[in-house]
């Protein structure tokens, strides 16, 4: 069972399209997905589980659907922050929150000061959240650090720049999974998911349930995990 799944959830727009429904509605459809997965992976003890809610680029769609979203985001966290901290979800957020307005803003915090203690399921939602965002912002740190002449250039290590990232002290994804038969990372989560495995599948993200899940944790338990290693080196340290 992986430790960390990482989920784009795709396809909302087009499953409300073969619906002839508007496109915000199958953003309502894909908050209801969002909540079988989060119960299905509390259930299964996930450790972790990130969903991309909203990238870096979604603010390029039209203005009507990104308020839209940001609304449904906004009143998502206050229907369904009760039942998450009640069956002990720590809940964090990742990404640039400087483009939201103020209530918004003010609700994540909320949300993440009310779970931070729970110990079961951490739910991370990323939210105007880009893998190259992710990374600059962890060289900015480091560049301010080396100015302050806390360290030199010669301290920085991939080691040092994974600490700066978002969540770092979570273990990178096991298993990356992506809906609606896109092939594409999307710039998520450039960094982390170096050595994750890719499961990709033509469901809608609306669609994708508890079966769906299974699916794909029975695609990943087939995998050999072998992070440069070769499978020969892998058998021999299990008999070792």
């Amino acid at each position: 069972m992986p430790k960390h799944i990482a989920i784009i959830m795709d396809g909302n727009g087009r499953w409300a399209k073969k619906r002839f429904m508007p496109r915000v509605l199958g953003h309502r459809a894909g908050v209801d997905a969002a909540r079988k997965i989060v119960k299905c992976c509390a259930q299964k003890k996930i450790a972790a589980l990130t969903l991309f809610a909203f990238s870096s680029e979604n603010w390029q769609r039209p203005e009507e659907e990104v308020s839209f979203l940001m609304e449904l985001f906004l009143s998502s966290l206050e229907h369904e922050v009760k039942s998450l901290h009640e069956n002990n979800v720590r809940v964090r957020f990742i990404g640039n929150r400087s483009r939201f307005h103020s209530a918004l803003c003010q609700k994540m915090t909320e949300v993440e000061q009310l779970t931070g203690h729970n110990s079961g399921l951490t739910l991370v939602i990323a939210i105007d959240y880009g893998g190259q965002w992710d990374i600059t912002q962890s060289v900015q740190q480091i560049a301010r650090d080396i100015e302050a002449g806390r360290i030199t250039s010669a301290d920085v290590t991939s080691k040092l720049i994974s600490e700066k990232l978002s969540f770092s002290d979570l273990p990178d994804p096991d298993l990356f999974i992506r809906t609606s038969g896109e092939l594409r990372i999307s710039n998520f989560m450039l960094w982390q998911l170096a050595y994750s495995e890719l499961y990709f599948t033509d469901i809608l993200w609306p669609d994708f349930n508890e079966i769906e899940l299974d699916n794909a944790l029975h695609h990943f338990a087939k995998r050999e995990r072998r992070f440069g290693f070769s499978s020969e080196q892998l058998t021999d340290s299990l008999y070792a």
